[in-house]
């Protein structure tokens, strides 16, 4: 039985189910059985464009270690796709002469054996509650917000209502006629025109207050790249890519990945509130460049013939563009308090 036969099946016996509910079992169908990954995937992220990627992020977790006193670290990944990033980090880490222990958040097993390929020895974990308690933590999470169970809230005639999948006509489809208390919307959203949608990741937050605590707890900093926004704001942001093409979300389920855009200012607040230092959110773009995107592609390029200079360009103008993805990502920094400010933001907030 599909999924999609499976939830209309449950929808009919037990009622409309929230979209959070559905959105997370749609993605888990989906990483458990696709390969959305890369060029033959669903959708390229910024690791499979270009090793720089991961090189520069490994040296901003070294730059990090390096001034904090080369404390005792692991590193950890939070869905860490074909490992492809992590095996990149460690190269860039490697060059200033930290090889941390690895550790993935990952629930796939057709994910974890290919990740174990990439980098063997690495840890499994189902969720960043077993990761190790007695070291700093430096944890990566790219493209990893996007993809949590998202609540959405939709103003209707007779005020906001929780969205949930009901099944009309035999088809899944939105409904919104669960009322909520005025207080789940933000003041300044309230008065909002009929049809407004507005977006809460309840499990953003808290994985972020949840990475705060760690970090105020044992050291260490946590770096966030995703594609969103800084809100609070309205809008739909779901989406669904199904064969490398945008799909209908309902359409899709279990058979595409489901998205929507990261509120970081959502995100900074739950850290801020768990003992988290936040800086950023800033523009990959801008990130990547202060970290030394340009020299790293022009070390790559040396002595290369044309066609791979050309190649390697065009993944750092990608990586970095305003047309591509510079723009539309951004990168958010959680630090334990007392950790030095780090490369690539312009200020700290407290």
């Amino acid at each position: 039985m599909s999924l999609r036969d499976t939830l209309l099946a449950r929808i009919r016996a037990e009622g409309p189910l929230p979209l959070a509910r559905v959105m997370a079992l749609a993605n888990a169908h989906y990483y458990a059985r696709a390969e959305p990954f890369g060029a033959a995937g669903d959708f390229v992220t910024a690791p499979e464009v270009s090793q720089m990627f991961g090189e520069l992020i490994g040296a901003w977790c070294a730059d990090l270690w390096l001034r904090a006193g080369r404390p005792e670290v692991a590193l950890v990944e939070l869905g860490p796709g074909r490992g492809t990033l992590a095996r990149d980090m460690l190269r860039g880490m490697a060059v200033a002469g930290l090889a941390p222990p690895v550790h993935f958040v990952e629930t796939s097993p057709r994910l974890r054996a290919l990740q174990a390929r990439a980098v063997p020895g690495a840890s499994f974990h189902d969720d960043p509650a077993t990761l190790p308690a007695d070291a700093a933590l430096l944890v990566v999470a790219n493209e990893f917000l996007d993809a949590l169970p998202l609540t959405q809230f939709e103003r209707t005639a007779l005020g906001w209502a929780l969205r949930t999948v009901a099944v009309e006509q035999d088809e899944l489809a939105f409904r919104a006629d669960e009322p909520v208390r005025l207080a789940m919307i933000p003041e300044a959203l309230r008065d909002a025109p009929e049809g407004a949608v507005f977006e809460r990741n309840f499990a953003a937050e808290q994985l972020a207050a949840a990475l705060a605590r760690r970090l105020a707890a044992q050291g260490g900093a946590a770096l966030l790249v995703d594609y969103g926004h800084v809100g609070p704001a309205l809008g739909d942001t779901l989406q669904a890519l199904r064969g490398g093409r945008p799909a209908a979300p309902l359409e899709a389920l279990g058979e595409g990945d489901l998205s929507a855009h990261v509120d970081f200012a959502a995100v900074a607040a739950a850290a801020r509130a768990a003992g988290a230092v936040v800086a950023g959110p800033v523009a990959q773009g801008d990130f990547l460049l202060a970290l030394g995107l340009g020299a790293r592609a022009e070390a790559l390029k040396a002595g290369r013939p044309a066609e791979v200079r050309a190649r390697i360009a065009a993944e750092a103008a990608r990586l970095a563009g305003a047309g591509a993805m510079g723009r539309l990502f951004k990168a958010q920094a959680l630090l334990a308090p007392g950790w030095p400010a780090p490369a690539g933001f312009p200020s700290v907030a407290p």
